[in-house]
């Protein structure tokens, strides 16, 4: 097995390394507290070809593959979370699903200009009642001539306060069960379209989350993504690569985490030397170095696979679900470390303990990526 990146894959970590420390890290802690959607940065990431990292140059991406991407998303996450979150929604849910799904003609109005970072897209499925259980669909689409009429809600919808449009799923036929529901991408500015204001949470604080509410919405036939009946197979396979984008996050949250306390403990000093020469606090440290690098190479194997074009869904729920839990322990003991310092708003490290949490919850819980590998397993 080749671990060695390519020259253009580490160019483009170097150069996402390079913008986080320039543009995200100084601004971070400061769009934290401040709710702030930071919307200068996201335009320079579209400017950078990181809001459709994958997507083909014809398509308006920046034509990279997935191992890429991932490398991306790490490094843009070490240096503000909630910016990577914003990137991988794009990325991930939203034009992922419409690049392989999408027509010629849906690609052309509604991947184009967003995998460039002209325009914001987000994904809904979450409803009030439908969270783990994806299948339990209660907004519908009733086909009207040339248009379906949508209506229900969506909640936790992030980027849903600035997004121009959504991949969004509905039930069609409430019968069939998982196999009535069918994706449609919807322009956000339709009459009947209400946005409730942002979402107050525990971390993340610069990405917007909100619920959407569909009310007699009509979208046009020609906007149903796939075919009628496929939304549930859409949904599973656009999760599927977004958990290795919220995976490659959650090791960049952990790394600035990791950073940040590896630093501390080297001028930190307590009984006449540095903390980091005692061996409970260096154990520490290299508890987390492990577990890192464990959760970047298995972030990585499932990027490998979706590039190579195979069925990955039990790598990226492993990959997720490891990384996710690790970023948690991880950033644990870097608040450890600091001590009082690290309870404090003043230092990072609590920032980091409070985004790291959210990984263990969107785009599956860790119980759901659970129920996921050992399916697989027993299929096997």
């Amino acid at each position: 097995m080749d671990f060695e990146l390519t020259e253009t894959q580490r160019m483009l970590r170097d150069t996402c390394r390079e913008f986080a420390e320039r543009e995200l890290v100084p601004n971070a802690r400061r769009w934290d507290e401040e709710h702030h959607f930071p919307v200068e940065a996201v335009r320079k990431l579209g400017e950078l070809g990181l809001m459709g990292v994958a997507v083909p140059e014809e398509w308006g991406g920046a034509g990279a593959d997935n191992v890429s991407y991932a490398l991306a998303m790490e490094e843009i996450s070490r240096g503000c979370a909630s910016t990577g979150v914003i990137m991988s929604v794009n990325n991930s849910l939203y034009c992922d699903p419409i690049l392989r799904y999408g027509t010629e003609e849906q690609k052309r109005e509604w991947l184009v200009p967003f995998a460039r970072g002209e325009k914001l897209g987000c994904f809904g499925l979450t409803e009030p009642d439908a969270g783990s259980d994806a299948a339990a669909q209660k907004t519908t689409a009733v086909r009207d001539g040339d248009f379906y009429v949508i209506n229900g809600a969506k909640n936790w919808i992030t980027n849903g306060t600035r997004a121009d449009a959504i991949v969004l799923f509905a039930m069609t036929n409430k019968e069939a069960g998982h196999r009535g529901i069918s994706a449609f991408i919807v322009d956000l500015n339709t009459p009947g379209v209400t946005r409730a204001p942002a979402d107050r949470k525990l971390g993340i604080n610069a990405s917007e989350s909100c619920s959407l509410y569909f009310e007699n919405v009509r979208v046009p036939a020609k906007n149903l993504l796939g075919k009628e009946g496929e939304g549930f197979k859409v949904a599973m396979s656009t999760l599927d690569g977004g958990r290795i984008g919220i995976a490659a996050q959650a090791v960049g949250i952990a790394r600035a985490a990791y950073e940040a306390a590896l630093a501390y403990a080297k001028q930190r000093k307590s009984f006449g030397k540095p903390i980091a020469e005692h061996q409970a606090i260096a154990f520490m440290l290299a508890d987390m170095a492990t577990d890192i690098d464990a959760a970047r190479l298995l972030v990585l194997r499932a990027a490998a696979l979706k590039d190579q074009g195979v069925r990955h869904t039990a790598e990226s729920s492993m990959a997720k679900l490891y990384a996710s839990e690790m970023s948690h322990r991880v950033t644990h003991k870097a608040l450890q470390i600091h001590g009082g310092y690290g309870y404090s708003k003043e230092f990072d490290v609590e920032r980091y303990y409070r985004d790291s949490r959210i990984t263990e919850i969107y785009e599956g819980t860790s119980e759901i990526q659970r129920i996921v590998i050992s399916a697989n397993l027993l299929k096997a």
